[in-house]
Order: C-alpha cells, then structure tokens, then sequence
C-alpha cells in the first residue's frame, strides 16, 4: 500500500471515530462561531453540521450562559490552559434531553465538559475544542444517594406519629442552648406539655384514637411554632418546645396560645367527636441551673404543678 493510500486510510479511520465517538466534539472559532460538530452533538440536538457551520454559538443555544462560558473560555484561548467543567457545579451546557431508559428520572442530560486551544502553526490559539461527556448515570446514583441519606437523617430526627423531633434529637438541641445560653447571657424558655385525662382517651375510644389526638395536639404546637423554635415528642402524650431568645413573659403567650387553640380543638373519630385540653410548664433558663437536666425539672414540676391545680392550666417555674 502506497504512503498516499495509508494516509487517506487514517483519515478516515480518524474521521469515523469523530462521527461516532459517544463523546460530544465541538470546535468553536476564537469569537465563538460553531467549526466542528460531530455525531453525538447531532444525535443529540437534532441538528447537522452543515445546519450549525458558522453559526454563533449564544445564538443557536440560548440556554447557554454566555457571561459564564466565557469566562471559562477566554483564558483557555489567553493561557493556552485547558478548563473544565462538572455537572455538580452546573447540570449541562447544552440542554439535550435524557433519553436513557436506565436514568429516565432525568430530564436533561447531566455533563461535565473539557475545553481545550487549538493552535495554530505559529502557536497561536485560534480555535477552541469542547469535549461534551453524558454522567447522567452518575450523576442521577449521586443525587438519588444523597436524597436518600438526606431521607434518613430526617427520620433519625423524627418520631414517626406526630412529625415533630424525637426526644433525642430534641434533647440533643436543649444541650446546645443550654451551653449556648452559659455564654451569651441570653434568655430563653422551656415549655413542657402534657395532653389532659390522656388515658381515660385511650381506655375509652382505644389506642388509634389516641394517636389521632396525640397527632392534632402535635399539629396546634406546629401551627404556633416561630423558625427558630425546636419542638419535640418528649414521650407518650408529652410534648416539650425549646422558645429560642424568648423571655418568660414571651412563652407565656405562646403556651396560652397553644392552650386555647387545643382547648378548641375538636377530633373526629370513628364519627366522634373527641375534645382535649393540655396542662403547660414554663420554665426560663437561670444560672442557678449548673446542668441542663436543671432545665427540664423546672419545666417539669411546673406541669405537675398544672396538673395538681386542675389541668387546662400553665404554670410558671419558680
């Protein structure tokens, strides 16, 4: 075989691999006119090379962030360096629609990118080269692990009944704002909730008649809740809420707010109608208190206090 023969034969070799590479190639001119486009860019957006020839680029694609690839472009072209883009940063450059049937959650094709000069004889940059490569398989395990783990941290967070914080976690934060509070001098308020004649619900009605009165009180103490407040499921039928920055004069509106919206409550149940009311323990943070458990006991013996003096009642610590 002749040297002319040889070379044409790598040509084309060279060529059918640039048809059918499963990577997008882009050639961009210096002011960002379209040069090359391969297969993949063609398969994949529904127009021919011929269709794209000289075209400016922000033009054809306006999905495209100017501002943004340019900034990583120019100093390619400037430093002759490669850049490179992740999905992770931005989900595409060319917004070509997933057709994968393994990631079909997907909309869009994920992609991270390489761009790269192209030089001249003399060394000058004159053309740019941008390599497109579909992670959507990535990128759809990445983002379906951590929807996941996010899923589970929130239900090692929650108790399952009601929606509100498990005691553990809540009890988790109260240490927080009890070492917080030691340096800050702030002031904030502890409130121990306890539902009224619970069992006699539950003896009377049965324990699915329970949960549903356990689960609207969880929802009149979610209704009266500011941001910054932490509310949790202390046990049973026993509710405590953290008042973060909140004198006690301040929670004892929140906690007579509470009483009334629960005091006004009516529960449907097996075509009952079911009425509860709650007894409130209110107990601010003192620096006579040397470890949080301090804090819950005064808040505790507040309650007891609610409930020794008739229930439907709050009571503020001493």
């Amino acid at each position: 075989m002749s040297q002319n023969n040889v070379e044409v034969s790598e040509i084309h070799w060279l060529m059918d691999m640039f048809q059918t590479v499963d990577v997008g190639l882009v050639v961009l001119s210096a002011d960002y006119r379209i040069q090359v486009w391969n297969g993949f860019m063609e398969n994949h957006s529904g127009l021919t090379p011929r269709q794209v020839r000289d075209r400016y680029l922000f033009d054809l694609f306006s999905e495209i962030d100017e501002e943004w690839l340019r900034r990583k472009c120019d100093p390619v072209i400037l430093l002759k360096n490669r850049a490179f883009t992740i999905w992770e940063q931005r989900p595409y450059i060319f917004k070509f629609r997933n057709y994968r049937p393994i990631t079909g959650s997907a909309e869009f094709m994920y992609q991270n990118s390489t761009i790269f000069p192209l030089t001249d004889t003399m060394g000058k940059v004159t053309h740019l080269c941008l390599i497109i490569y579909d992670v959507t398989d990535v990128a759809v395990s990445r983002i379906e692990l951590e929807s996941m783990n996010g899923h589970l941290r929130t239900l090692s967070k929650t108790d399952f009944l009601t929606g509100l914080n498990n005691r553990g976690f809540w009890e988790e934060a109260l240490i927080k704002e009890y070492k917080r509070i030691q340096r800050s001098g702030h002031h904030s308020t502890l409130l121990m909730c306890d539902i009224d004649h619970f069992k006699r619900v539950n003896d009377t009605y049965g324990h699915a008649a329970g949960d549903a009165v356990i689960q609207h009180v969880a929802a009149a103490v979610k209704k009266n809740l500011r941001s910054t407040d932490v509310a949790g499921r202390y046990g049973g039928e026993e509710f405590s809420v953290l008042l973060l920055d909140t004198s006690v004069e301040q929670a004892m509106f929140f906690a007579e707010r509470l009483r009334k919206n629960v005091e006004a409550m009516a529960v449907e149940y097996n075509q009952q109608i079911l009425r509860v009311t709650v007894s409130i323990g209110v107990s601010e943070y003192n620096e006579a208190m040397t470890e949080y458990r301090d804090w819950l006991e005064g808040a505790d013996k507040a309650l007891y206090q609610s409930k020794a003096a008739g229930r439907n009642r709050i009571t503020k610590a001493e």
